[in-house]
């Protein structure tokens, strides 16, 4: 009797239980520790991407615009060359196109899986994604290196290293996620939107194109910005095939460079001062981008949000 009654006391919903402020206190915790490693890397990634512009004396736009990047030598003013331009735009360049490439296969994907055939889509599709979606990325890069550059040096001519490898290797790696998340979006339309376009006579290809993907779109648009940010983020694949240049990119099938191969290369090497303050300050816009990428998608799936 006694055991029953601590138990009922322990399991009471009263706001001053000792389990109640116990689970408070543990979850607040967990949630401070949180917030605490972020803010951490937040205020490191800063001071030290920022020690570049009032340390080293480098002008801003200059790093943003600039062309030329060789931390260690003096451009013609007497400046650190540390023009990122090109790094930024090989990223910008790789991501949206390996995106456009992906978001039609997984919109495809998305349909079959969840209007067309649901039961074999959910066999046969289902443990392919994961699947694709467990590959480390040294591997995917390897793949890249042995198989897709020497497919587009055979048909493009030159190296085969270059923005449109590393486009065919991202669009590979994004697509499982893009597809899965595309899938959730999918199925989490209301059935009634289906019923009802159904119940008026519309034939499923018209419910699917006028009613689903519609309603869906946000949740869609959430997983192509996720895949971007994990392709504009991706470090290790891309630099075995996009051949590390750093200049301007010319055209898709001529070396070019990413702020990750720049920095996963350049980082080993560099010494105290203002080569690894650059390297710093490359981190520094690769954290600004994926934080544009969050606050989009947030902002996406709040829009969009499903009443």
């Amino acid at each position: 009797m006694e055991n029953s009654k601590i138990k009922e006391k322990l399991l009471s919903s009263n706001k001053n239980s000792r389990l109640e402020k116990f689970g408070k206190s543990l979850t607040f915790l967990c949630i401070a520790l949180i917030v605490f490693v972020v803010g951490a890397i937040l205020v490191f990634v800063a001071q030290k991407g920022l020690s570049t512009f009032y340390s080293d004396g480098v002008n801003p736009f200059r790093f943003l615009f600039g062309t030329n990047w060789s931390p260690g030598n003096l451009g013609p003013d007497g400046k650190p060359a540390v023009g990122a331009l090109p790094m930024f735009a090989g990223s910008l360049i790789v991501t949206v196109l390996s995106a456009l490439v992906a978001t039609p296969f997984a919109i495809g994907a998305g349909i079959y899986m969840t209007e067309i055939s649901p039961k074999y889509g959910k066999k046969i599709l289902q443990p392919v994604i994961e699947l694709l979606v467990g590959i480390p990325s040294v591997v995917y890069g390897f793949i890249g290196l042995t198989v897709v550059v020497p497919a587009i040096r055979n048909v493009f001519g030159g190296t085969g290293l270059g923005l449109l490898s590393g486009v065919f290797v991202l669009f590979v790696m994004i697509l499982p996620t893009v597809t899965s998340m595309t899938v959730d979006a999918m199925k989490a339309v209301p059935s009634y939107y289906k019923e009802a376009s159904l119940g008026l006579g519309a034939t499923r290809w018209q419910t699917i194109w006028r009613v689903l993907l519609r309603a869906a779109t946000p949740g869609i648009l959430t997983a192509v910005i996720f895949g971007m940010a994990r392709a504009f983020g991706e470090a290790l694949a891309i630099q075995m095939v996009v051949g590390n240049a750093v200049m301007m990119p010319k055209d898709l099938i001529s070396p070019a460079s990413t702020l990750t191969s720049i920095l996963t290369s350049g980082i080993p090497n560099a010494t105290p001062g203002i080569q690894l303050n650059a390297l710093w300050s490359l981190a520094l816009l690769l954290l600004i981008m994926s934080l544009f990428f969050n606050l989009a998608m947030r902002a996406i799936a709040k829009k969009g949000s499903l009443k």
